[in-house]
């Protein structure tokens, strides 16, 4: 699934596992991969599907229709769609115990490919993306909001998000061509069974080299997906988080005041909550990631400049760290519950019988809290 599938296929494509045909007990220990992806997967699967539309659900109503709450949601489908298309295979395999088993006919083959790989990846890497994306537009919002008018409209939002898809979806075309399938007949519990034999499409062995094109693959992914975005996020969120203190002290100034300026405190306040819960977001993200990206750098020296890894390690770590990523999906939906008072009332009205009766009208509230500022900004 995600990335522990385009490592484990990297692994196997730079490192020549001696393989004839697909067999998941050959890619993977499977002592480690059954119990955390046949066993806990399902229960997270129904935990993330719930979360995450309970998610796109309230951040869909009209009111909370802003350009924070829209990236968002956007965020809140990509990763529940990351756990959601290789689910089937998941539990067919891991679940059921079926891992063991030669995949064949051929189209069945290119099925396992496109659901357990490359549509995985996809979202997974247009996830990464918008929450770069997020972490900008906040920057915007709390250190330069008089840009914020300008470029965090819904409009521009909306292509951003737009762009972000299919800047992932061009991003992994080249996998839906770059492998080809046959059928083989071999021999298996002494038995003569139909097999599904892998091989690289031509222009991938004649043009590029195998060896250059997962090279050149796996290092833009190593930069452009997981690297750089992290240096990002991490460098906006100190940023952020520096912006957060002077604010505190400026509303610490204004409660002292005599005049104490209630509105413009609040104001700050409301500012900044809605600051801390997207860089709680921002954080937990990096938790996940950073681990994958170490070790996606890792596989990329060991296996083209000098090999010092021990890939049945290299494997482990990888079902570890994507179990990890998996467990945090789920994670956003009690961070907005926690921090995101809008974000609860909203939750409330919809599936609490009477609670719409609690507050008089919405349309004054924001993003994921509070009224509305002249930025059109989430506030809490």
């Amino acid at each position: 699934m995600e990335d522990r599938d385009e490592n484990s296929s990297f692994i196997n494509n730079l490192t020549r596992f001696d393989q004839d045909y697909i067999n998941v007990t050959n890619e993977m220990p499977i002592g480690y991969a059954v119990p955390l992806y046949g066993y806990f997967m399902p229960f997270l699967l129904v935990v993330t599907i719930v979360a995450n539309t309970l998610i796109v659900v309230v951040l869909s109503k009209r009111h909370m229709r802003t350009p924070t709450n829209i990236v968002l949601m956007s965020m809140a489908l990509c990763d529940m769609f990351t756990l959601l298309v290789p689910a089937p295979w998941l539990i067919y395999m891991y679940t059921l115990g079926n891992h063991y088993k030669p995949l064949h006919p051929v189209p069945i083959c290119y099925t396992w490919s496109i659901m357990h790989e490359v549509l995985p990846n996809l979202f997974h890497t247009a996830s990464i993306w918008l929450t770069l994306v997020l972490a900008v537009q906040r920057y915007i919002y709390v250190c330069h909001a008089p840009q914020a008018r300008k470029f965090c409209t819904l409009p521009n939002v909306y292509k951003c998000v737009g762009y972000t898809l299919f800047a992932s979806a061009l991003h992994q075309a080249p996998r839906l061509f770059d492998t080809q399938y046959s059928l083989a007949t071999t021999t298996w519990n002494n038995q003569s069974v139909d097999v599904c034999v892998k091989s690289y499409a031509t222009w991938v062995q004649n043009f590029i080299t195998i060896d250059g094109y997962f090279i050149f693959y796996y290092v833009f992914r190593l930069i452009f997906v997981h690297m750089l975005p992290c240096i990002a996020l991490v460098t906006l969120n100190l940023l952020l988080f520096r912006a957060l203190k002077q604010a505190q002290k400026r509303r610490d100034i204004l409660l002292s005041s005599k005049k104490n300026q209630k509105n413009e405190c609040k104001k700050l306040r409301d500012s900044n909550c809605t600051t801390l819960m997207l860089i709680v977001v921002v954080s937990v993200f990096l938790l996940v990631e950073i681990p994958l990206a170490v070790v996606t750098m890792l596989h990329i020296i060991s296996s083209s400049i000098i090999e010092f890894l021990d890939y049945e390690v290299a494997n482990t770590l990888i079902i570890f760290t994507n179990f990890f990523i998996i467990l945090s999906y789920p994670i956003n939906f009690a961070i907005y519950c926690g921090m995101s008072r809008q974000f609860r009332e909203t939750f409330k009205e919809l599936f609490i019988s009477g609670a719409g009766n609690a507050r008089n009208g919405s349309s004054r509230y924001s993003v994921v809290n509070g009224p509305r500022t002249c930025t059109n900004e989430t506030v809490l």
